[in-house]
């Protein structure tokens, strides 16, 4: 149960980049929270990314501007530099978990807790998550791979989510249905993407719309991840 209702809705998205900024105003606008992953070692790197034919900024803010540009919201570890971390040895999985939330916790002033793997294809297994729950202060971690359901899940530390940004159609058939859901049991719609992928075709009103769309509803919870998952 989340905060006494059977429903929630939380989001996360990855990277650390400039256009959050832009992103967390539509999550204020609606009073939706999420959880943003942050690889601190590249924090102040400017950069771009082409997807497709498209070429979007990939910008990262700096040190200094992470507790004031997150503060409604969630900050979690995505390691320090985004390595794939089933293809490292043990104590360089634990280097890039561990370091990453230490200096996390510093620039945001609390106990960061939180995290998302980084990289796309197979990024997780059972041996990465298993060193992370060992040999760090991480209580959750989220993968990239899509549920497509609301359901809740034992390991914390391979949380799957619901559905990805750019499944846009599924993402809104699953917020109908989700809106629509009458359950006695806990259920949790959770959305995750990276805010540049607004960008690639100026999808931002479209999500805007969405988080109009699925916002204020008297029976659902709308929290960050540690909140949903933690009960924090």
């Amino acid at each position: 149960m989340f905060a006494g209702k059977m429903k929630a809705v939380t989001f996360s998205f990855d990277d650390g980049v400039t256009q959050d900024k832009r992103l967390i105003e539509i999550f204020d606008k609606y009073g939706l929270k999420c959880t943003f992953n942050i690889n601190s070692e590249l924090l102040g790197k400017a950069g771009s990314l082409i997807i497709g034919d498209v070429t979007v900024a990939h910008v990262k803010p700096r040190p200094q501007e992470i507790k004031e540009i997150y503060k409604n919201h969630e900050v979690a570890v995505h390691t320090l530099t985004h390595p794939n971390l089933t293809t490292l040895d043990d104590a360089e999985v634990i280097r890039q978990v561990e370091t990453d939330r230490k200096n996390l916790t510093e620039y945001v002033g609390y106990e960061v807790c939180g995290m998302a793997y980084p990289c796309g294809g197979v990024n997780n297994d059972e041996r990465v998550a298993e060193l992370i729950k060992k040999n760090s202060g991480v209580k959750y971690s989220r993968t990239i791979t899509s549920t497509h359901n609301f359901d809740l899940q034992d390991n914390l530390y391979q949380f799957n989510p619901s559905v990805y940004i750019l499944e846009t159609d599924k993402m809104w058939e699953m917020a109908e249905e989700f809106l629509k859901l009458q359950t006695d049991t806990p259920k949790l719609f959770y959305i995750w993407g990276h805010a540049y992928e607004f960008d690639i075709d100026n999808s931002w009103q479209k999500f805007d719309d969405f988080c109009r769309f699925i916002s204020n509803r008297d029976d659902i919870f709308y929290g960050t991840n540690s909140e949903v998952l933690l009960n924090k």
